[in-house]
């Protein structure tokens, strides 16, 4: 079987290709949070399937995540996310789903 892309044979493994190694908490996730944040109900569905997302554990992985991702913004990529990466940005308790 061929698997292109990030993800693995089934049983379906989403795998990390642009770093290997330890992380911060929720790392992953924020990753994985971040890049359909154009599709609310995607992005929702990915919130809630990793509560740990919007935790006091989480925010300075996601705060990371963030600025990370609005640094690639500035070097002209993902410009389509610029917005909603600001808005993100903007008000880290906004991403707490207890909130």
């Amino acid at each position: 079987m061929t698997c292109t892309g990030p993800t693995s044979p089934p049983p379906l493994r989403i795998l990390d290709w642009e770093g290997w190694g330890r992380a911060p908490a929720g790392f992953g996730w924020a990753m994985l949070y971040a890049y359909p944040l154009l599709q609310p109900d995607t992005a929702a569905r990915v919130r809630a399937a990793f509560p740990v997302l919007g935790s006091p554990d989480t925010l300075a992985t996601e705060a990371t995540v963030c600025a990370m991702l609005l640094q690639t913004v500035d070097r002209g990529d993902n410009l389509v996310l610029a917005d909603e990466l600001g808005t993100w940005a903007a008000d880290p308790w906004r991403r707490s789903p207890s909130s």
